[in-house]
């Protein structure tokens, strides 16, 4: 099964695969770090114009790990989830305190990074180095889970059967397996989507259980929808946006006037302080962190 599954993936890859900054030799360790930070929930066409002027300016960890976190912030724009910029910075000061700059190559020193989680460690590790590595995002999730399992969609979160099947369906040498990681990656995000999937493009269609069990609905917990509009989200991304145009500290009137509602505006700011995104200051002042 696993033969006929990677040999058409990745030569499928191999003629389709997009080209992206990330993909590129030049990139380097850091710049796949750099795109899988941006990458997780954020489209690959808002990623690119950031990701190329985060690069431009911080072209090795230790270009970041000199700056303050708050001009992370700033420079990670409306991708979203801007604590993934902190973590971001964080990374690099370890990278730059405790390995001399360079992105670690050893799977368990890139998982002990702050920030790095499973996925982001085995990420670099197998796109970066060419490591074999389960890589599991949700477009991999997806496929696995409708190729193999035979089912519409993944859990909503990964699982330790999830796991344990994307180890079984690794290629044992290094450079095959890193391929893979990259090629079903790719597949998922541009064949085997969450909705309107192209079957008749799909290189494996006559090996997955899901399309030759007749495509069943998902009849599963239900998945998790993203809403944005009228949430503390919005209302963060409203005040971050004032601090981000702004070079010195901003008072409370003028964040007052981002949101109409003062319980869940004030709200929304408290979470931005305890999450260390902004930092309060005597007189009513608020900045982009400096430490």
């Amino acid at each position: 099964m696993t033969e006929k599954l990677h040999t058409p993936v990745i030569a499928w890859f191999d003629a389709h695969a997009r080209d992206l900054p990330w993909r590129r030799p030049e990139a380097g360790p850091w710049g796949v770090m750099v795109s899988e930070f941006m990458l997780q929930q954020t489209p690959v066409n808002r990623v690119l114009p950031v990701y190329e002027q985060w690069l431009a300016r911080w072209p090795r960890p230790a270009d970041l790990a000199a700056e303050a976190p708050g001009e992370a912030v700033r420079a990670w724009g409306r991708l979203g989830y801007p604590r993934r910029a902190l973590r971001l910075h964080g990374a690099a000061v370890a990278i730059t305190e405790r390995h001399g700059g360079d992105v670690p190559t050893d799977h368990a020193q890139l998982l002990a990074l702050p920030g790095i989680g499973e996925y982001t460690a085995a990420a670099v590790a197998s796109f970066a180095y060419g490591q074999r590595h389960a890589v599991l995002d949700t477009n991999v999730r997806r496929v696995f889970a409708r190729a193999v399992t035979g089912v519409q969609y993944p859990p909503n979160a990964t699982t330790a059967a999830e796991r344990k099947l994307a180890r079984e369906l690794l290629p044992p040498d290094e450079k095959t397996a890193a391929r893979w990681a990259a090629a079903s990656m790719e597949l998922g995000a541009l064949v085997c989507t969450a909705k309107n999937e192209t079957c008749q493009r799909c290189p494996i269609a006559g090996e997955c259980a899901w399309r030759l069990a007749g495509k069943p609905e998902h009849d599963g917990p239900p998945r998790r929808g993203q809403t944005y509009a009228g949430t503390d989200r919005q209302v963060r991304g409203k005040l971050l946006a004032v601090l981000r145009e702004a070079h010195a500290p901003v008072p409370q009137t003028t964040l007052d006037r981002v949101w109409h509602e003062p319980v869940q505006r004030a709200r929304a700011l408290d979470g931005l302080v305890s999450d260390g995104l902004v930092e309060p200051l005597a007189g009513g002042l608020y900045r982009l962190p400096l430490s």
